[in-house]
Formats: structure tokens, sequence, C-alpha cells
């Protein structure tokens, strides 16, 4: 039997990435429009912990959005930011910029991404107005360098990547366009190809692709944010399941806790009404559903 259980209602503006660390017990993610912190509605971006067995929770203060993150073999995060792919350490505070894939485009920043099996890290970007197809996806090596991958996409906000246990697909939502694609993945170059419509967002506006993981089975799950659903998907592209959730924003998924048989989900306040708000009291909250009879993998951790 399912259950979900709000395990912090943290208020985050709009929670995304969460990533299981199993050495630790605890679960991290970025909050990349951050809490209201005054009465003003200033807000700062944050990345959170959550220690699921003692309940400690931390909070560190980003100089700018982190649209997604990893961890590096050598210690510290790999982030996806407004300024480009950035290297962050939470321990000294320490936020360097790497490199930007877009220096042209002042409205875009980087937003959804994953780290393969093989240490790279993919990522899109956003056009953060929302209103131009201008964003791309880029994988930034272990070495450092960043190439442009799939030139002949482009999309105005990125979501949803992520990678099928037998390294073969890579998934990628195109939230405004509602559509989540796969193309065919070949790890060991690191090169995907044969972009193809996997799964179209049926469900009225203004619900939307957002993140997303794939289980051990090779299910495709993702938060349909603004819908008040996660839904999964099987490998070829039919509907498995939906499981309604407490609010109508959920923004992202992974599995962990143990054996990664606990689904953990974020989810954001930033742009949900008042109306929405008493009728759906804990946007912003971490949710963890449980009994769903599926585990889900390790995520990888970035080779630079």
């Amino acid at each position: 039997m399912i259950e979900i259980e709000c395990l912090w209602e943290c208020n985050d503006g709009l929670g995304e990435t969460p990533i299981w660390v199993a050495d630790e017990n605890c679960l991290y993610w970025a909050d990349h429009v951050g809490p209201e912190i005054d009465l003003k509605g200033t807000r700062r971006p944050t990345i959170r912990r959550l220690n699921v067995a003692t309940g400690q929770r931390d909070v560190w203060e980003m100089p700018e959005q982190v649209g997604s993150f990893g961890f590096r073999e050598g210690g510290g995060l790999i982030g996806g930011c407004n300024s480009g792919f950035c290297a962050i350490d939470l321990e000294t505070g320490k936020f360097e910029t790497i490199t930007d894939p877009e220096p042209d485009l002042p409205h875009n920043r980087l937003n959804d991404g994953k780290i393969d099996r093989r240490g790279r890290y993919w990522c899109g970007s956003m056009n953060s107005q929302l209103t131009e197809k201008s964003a791309k996806i880029y994988c930034l090596q272990p070495d450092l360098s960043c190439r442009e991958v799939a030139g002949d996409f482009s999309f105005v906000c990125s979501n949803g990547i992520a990678f099928d246990p037998e390294d073969t697909r890579m998934y990628f939502g195109d939230t405004k366009g509602g559509m989540i694609y796969v193309f065919d993945f070949d790890i060991e170059e690191g090169r995907i190809e044969n972009r193809r419509p996997f799964f179209e967002i049926t469900d009225p506006q203004p619900a939307i692709v957002d993140g997303a993981t794939v289980d051990a089975e090779g299910y495709y799950w993702f938060a349909l944010n603004l819908g008040g659903k996660i839904l999964r998907v099987d490998p070829a592209g039919r509907l498995d399941r939906e499981i309604e959730m407490p609010v109508r924003s959920p923004t992202c998924v992974t599995f962990g806790g143990e054996n990664y048989e606990t689904m953990y989900v974020t989810s954001q306040q930033a742009f949900v009404t008042e109306e929405e708000m008493s009728r759906h009291p804990q946007p912003g909250s971490l949710f963890a559903i449980y009994g769903l009879g599926v585990r889900g993998l390790p995520e990888p951790k970035f080779g630079g």
C-alpha cells in the first residue's frame, strides 16, 4: 500500500534535483528560487540536506540559482547555474564558475541535468523569461571541457533528463512543448542521437513536465508540476501508473533510503496562488512515498 509522508515543510520556492547519499543517510536538493525570508518577499537560493534517520536539517545559501547539481568524485559539487557550470564546496562556501556555454544569451541559464555512468554531466539550459526557444543541451566532460549536443534541437526550458539502466537511452523533457523525448545514447562515445517522441503530456494546462528519474526496471518516473501527480511510464512510452500528490506542484523525484525503495519528491511554492495554497497547504515541502514496490538506482558522480 502506497503511503505519502511530508518530511519537511521547508517552503521551497522551487525545490529540484533531490539526490540520495547512502553513506550519510541523507537527501540533498536545491531550492533554486529560495524560500521567502522577509516580509518583502525576498528569496535566496539554497542547497538543503535532510538526514532521514536523525532529522538533522542543514541549509546553505547560494550566491545564484543552482538549476541542478551532482557530486564530484574528488569531493564537492558540480552545478548547472545562472553563470554556467560551477564548482560548489559546501564546507568552505567556495562557488566558482568553470565555464559558461551561453555567454551571449543573458536571459538563459542552466537548468535540469544528470550525470551519466562515465562521469559526464549532461545539462540543459532554459530561457528565464520562458519566451524564446534559445535553450540547448550541453555535456561537461570530466576534463571540464564543454560541448553542445543535439545541435538541431532547441527549446524554451529543459527538464526530466535521465538515463536508462542499460545506458542506451537518454530521456529529455521539453517543459513548454509538453513532450518527453528519448535519444539513443552511446555511453562509451558520450553521444546522443535519433531524438524521437516518447510521451506526450495530455493533462490540461498548466500541467508541465518537470524533474525525473528511472527505476531499476527501466521505467521512467517524472513530476507533473501544476498537475499534482507523479507518473511512471514504461520503456515503450505507455503510462503505467499515476500517483496523486497532496500538492499541485511536485517538481522532481529520486529514489533513496534502504535499497533505494523510497521515492523522494520536491515541490515548489513560488508560483502557487493563494487560492491553491488554501486547498493544498504544503507546497514547497519535501515528501517521501513508500510502498511503491520498485527500487531506484544510485546517482553517479561527476568524474572531474
